[in-house]
């Protein structure tokens, strides 16, 4: 093909809008398809186990915190929306005594899911949730312990779901 077919070519397709006409083609394809439409609080799409959603700090076996207070999770918060404070406990075991996490502030990245040593902090499936208050929207240590007790069978089968990738 020559320069000038090429350049004749150019001009017909900018004449003839020829990207709308591509465009209204692949309308006109899909304005005669079947639809799929979900009604929501009856019916529920199916979710990834590697959805992010609700957090949740987890426990143990024996029901000890696994949070070893390390702060990585803190650190590594793009949006800064997590706050942790530490103590020693009488053991030498350094645990924390507050965790919160600004959900307002939180983007939802994964972050500290993958960069918390012990698994501690994961989130969960969970993406029904609202606030009434001012303030609802901060998750302190213990409401993110409740959500992972509660949790733990979904957030347990989810993990081994996504071993082999990790």
């Amino acid at each position: 093909m020559t320069a000038v077919t090429r350049q004749i070519g150019d001009f017909f397709k900018t004449f003839l809008l020829w990207e709308l006409v591509v465009g209204l083609s692949v309308t006109a394809r899909e304005l005669f398809s079947r639809k799929v439409t979900v009604l929501y609080p009856e019916e529920k799409t199916p979710q990834s186990p590697r959805f992010r959603g609700l957090h949740a700090l987890r426990r143990y076996a024996n029901g000890e915190e696994r949070c070893i207070a390390c702060k990585l999770c803190e650190a590594v918060c793009p949006a800064l929306a997590i706050t942790i404070e530490s103590s020693m406990r009488a053991d030498g075991t350094r645990r924390t005594t507050r965790y919160d996490i600004d959900l307002f502030k939180c983007i939802y990245c994964g972050f500290c899911e993958e960069a918390c040593p012990v698994d501690s902090i994961v989130e969960t499936r969970v993406y029904e949730y609202h606030f009434e208050q001012r303030g609802e929207n901060i998750m302190t240590k213990d409401q993110l312990l409740a959500i992972g007790d509660k949790y733990e069978e979904m957030i347990a089968r989810d993990r081994a779901m996504d071993a082999p990738y990790r």
